[in-house]
């Protein structure tokens, strides 16, 4: 007698894995974390930093911090067409560099048509001083300053008397720049570029803060609030000054154009203004 096959367990119901919860997503990393990031704020006014040593035609070593004259003469240049822009800030903490290249930016700052402040911070030692009062207004800070001596040849030097003649033609070049840019008396420049006595190792005279504006080199003492507002306000100066402009000119044109032709009359035929009253059709 054959026994019934043994009844097949019916397999456990499968447990449903419960699914882990999703994890937030990381933050994005703020802006501020990372100090060589700037917030991209919209701004009408572009800032010029001109620090270090102001490099020339000479490649200086890579340990020194420097301006460049051939990345600084372009920025300048988009300045001047770019229509976001309104006004440029020049702050400077330099000791100075290559004469004709700190002469080659003050030349173009001087040239410029938008309003330009310079702000001296730290200091702003020898040809660092044309580009400073290059601008329409200068500021310098409290604890600033400014040294003004005589300029120096780096290299071989030949000793003759051309060397000297042209040392001093170099030197006047810098001289007639800063008296055509600022308050001081031919006389009282050179006076301060050959003082002795100040300097241990070397002539010339140490300004701090205010004794810059007291001798007619620098326009103010102030910071970056009083730059900004000084700033603004050559803004809306050049604003004012170039609507009035626009005003003349428009006038100028509509009076060049003569009276305005009257209008024919109803009901009567159109004249022929193309030639004169006496002449037949």
């Amino acid at each position: 007698m054959s026994q019934p096959a043994p009844a097949t367990p019916e397999p456990a119901p499968a447990r449903r894995r419960r699914r882990a919860p999703d994890k937030p997503a990381p933050a994005p990393a703020a802006a501020w974390a990372d100090e060589s990031a700037v917030p991209g704020v919209p701004s009408n006014i572009h800032c010029l930093v001109v620090v270090g040593q102001i490099e020339g035609h000479i490649l200086l070593p890579s340990q020194n911090k420097t301006t460049k004259y051939e990345h600084v003469l372009p920025q300048l240049v988009a300045v001047e067409q770019s229509d976001a822009i309104e006004g440029l800030l020049v702050i400077l903490n330099t000791v100075g560099g290559d004469v004709e290249a700190g002469l080659a930016i003050a030349e173009m700052l001087a040239s410029m048509r938008k309003p330009r402040v310079s702000l001296v911070l730290g200091g702003g030692h020898s040809i660092g001083m044309p580009l400073a009062i290059a601008c329409d207004y200068s500021f310098i800070a409290t604890t600033a300053t400014v040294t003004v001596h005589p300029i120096r040849l780096s290299g071989m030097i030949i000793g003759v008397p051309q060397t000297f003649e042209y040392l001093e033609k170099m030197q006047d070049r810098v001289v007639k720049f800063v008296v055509n840019h600022s308050r001081i008396t031919e006389e009282k420049y050179r006076e301060l570029m050959f003082r002795t006595g100040e300097l241990a190792r070397d002539i010339g005279t140490v300004l701090v803060g205010k004794d810059a504006v007291d001798v007619g080199l620098i326009d103010e003492v102030g910071g970056l609030r009083e730059a900004l507002a000084k700033l603004e306000e050559l803004i809306a100066e050049h604003k004012r000054r170039a609507a009035a402009q626009k005003r003349t000119r428009t006038r100028g044109v509509t009076a060049s154009s003569g009276p305005a032709t009257q209008p024919d009359a109803p009901g009567e035929p159109p004249q022929d203004r193309g030639r004169p009253p006496s002449e037949e059709r």
